[in-house]
């Protein structure tokens, strides 16, 4: 089911294709050129737009706008602007094309987006891939891969997902016991029914399946898939996994990954930004935000700004920095915000209140109640449950809270408890803390 527009970059207002046209051409006049005005251009149109900018640079100059650019520019910052500059589909073309060609394959490349693209996506690719390369994007993947992982990826290149909204009811309970069936209950692994399974059910089919799976495994469905499968066909089925749950989790755990530790995968940092920079992004950062317990703006900015003086070399590589500064201008674009949170009709904060007493008194913590109030509650009214449990009970909502939950589930309750200010003040202050550390280092 589609929830709207989620991304953070959006028509450029008052947009004059020529008028921009003639804006890079200027830029890259002369010796040198003017990369800060390309960057601020190119990252604050949409891709419609950049698109009409390419067309116009044609017609005014004759000329292909990508091929100057390549020309003038250089590296990663080159990486960047030609990919923002190309449709989504022939972006995603290039990766794959950049993935599978040479003496060795970026299977990890080849698993983010195939595992996360929709039927349409998925078509799209194929037919740019098609146009860019005069190749079958079938065969070259099919020629550079093996075994039940090239099977899957197959699969997924069908694009032939059932739609969202189709769900087998009679086949849910089947489709988990064939699974169950097919590793955790024999002696070896039936690998195609994991890939017809999961490489052809519809999304919300698939999130059923997983939920009776639980029940009859007595495990998660990654955890069977990590026992039983192994290597990129267990990375690529752990993917597939984690598109069918959430997306946009997905999307937060590879930007997490791109970015910790030293150094930076920068081309996946910049793949992701720019390929869900008009879909999802606002629901990646708000994934990032509670996974992570830091915005996404933190963990970017702050590498850069901190951590860098402290290592011999560029810690925190300029296209890292570049994709920041894209998003934050792109963050700056007027978004009709779409919240998945509005306030709960009905509401009574001294029921809510005894609710969560109750849910955290005695042995043992419900906390399936107390993920169902708060979740369901808007921040103002949350800030009235704090207040109407102290009342009430002259007891810390935060406090109990705090000494009943455990970790995980604790840190996302906690971050949903606070105001805005208040956690915007407790990431400010964490991300102080590791300055501090990493200043030590002097």
């Amino acid at each position: 089911m589609s929830q709207g527009f989620r991304g953070t970059v959006t028509d450029f207002p008052n947009f004059n294709a020529s008028s921009d046209a003639e804006t890079l051409y200027n830029a890259m006049k002369g010796f040198g050129s003017d990369k800060e005005a390309i960057l601020d251009l190119i990252t604050s149109r949409s891709n419609a737009q950049r698109q009409e900018i390419r067309s116009a640079y044609k017609s005014l100059y004759g000329k292909d706008l990508i091929e100057d650019l390549k020309y003038e520019l250089t590296g990663k910052f080159e990486r960047l602007i030609v990919s923002l500059m190309r449709l989504p589909a022939y972006h995603d073309a290039k990766e794959i094309k950049d993935a599978i060609k040479g003496g060795g394959t970026d299977e990890k490349c080849l698993i983010e987006i195939l595992a996360s693209r929709t039927n349409e996506q998925i078509h799209s690719l194929v037919a740019a891939y098609k146009d860019a390369y005069g190749r079958e994007i079938e065969e070259d993947i099919i020629g550079d891969t093996s075994g039940h992982f090239k099977k899957m990826l197959v699969v997924l290149l069908q694009g032939t997902r059932d739609d969202d909204n189709v769900v087998h009811t009679d086949l849910v309970e089947e489709d988990a016991q064939l699974l169950y069936a097919a590793g955790e209950e024999q002696w070896g692994t039936d690998e195609a029914i994991f890939i017809m399974v999961l490489g052809n059910r519809s999304v919300t089919h698939l999130q059923l399946v997983f939920d009776e799976y639980q029940k009859i495994a007595e495990k998660s469905i990654e955890d069977s898939i990590k026992s039983e499968l192994s290597g990129d066909f267990e990375r690529l089925m752990l993917a597939v996994v984690q598109c069918i749950r959430s997306r946009p989790m997905f999307f937060a755990k590879h930007l997490y990954k791109s970015m910790k530790g030293l150094g930076t995968a920068d081309n996946t940092l910049i793949r992701i930004m720019i390929s869900r920079s008009e879909i999802d992004m606002l629901d990646i950062r708000e994934c990032f935000r509670l996974r992570y317990e830091k915005s996404l703006y933190t963990m970017i900015q702050v590498p850069s700004s901190m951590l860098k003086p402290c290592i011999a070399g560029e810690f925190f590589p300029e296209a890292a920095q570049i994709a920041y500064k894209m998003w934050e201008i792109s963050a700056m674009t007027k978004v009709q915000l779409r919240g998945t949170i509005v306030p709960y009709a009905d509401f009574d904060p001294a029921s809510d209140a005894q609710d969560l007493r109750k849910a955290m008194k005695g042995f043992g913590t419900d906390e399936d109640t107390i993920i169902n109030i708060i979740a369901r509650r808007s921040n103002a009214q949350r800030q009235d449950i704090r207040q109407a449990f102290k009342s009430l009970l002259g007891r810390d909502l935060m406090a109990d809270l705090k000494s009943e939950l455990s970790k995980n589930l604790c840190r996302l309750i906690m971050g949903l408890m606070m105001t805005p200010a208040e956690f915007d003040a407790k990431m400010m202050k964490k991300a102080m803390e590791v300055s501090e550390t990493h200043c030590s280092c002097f």
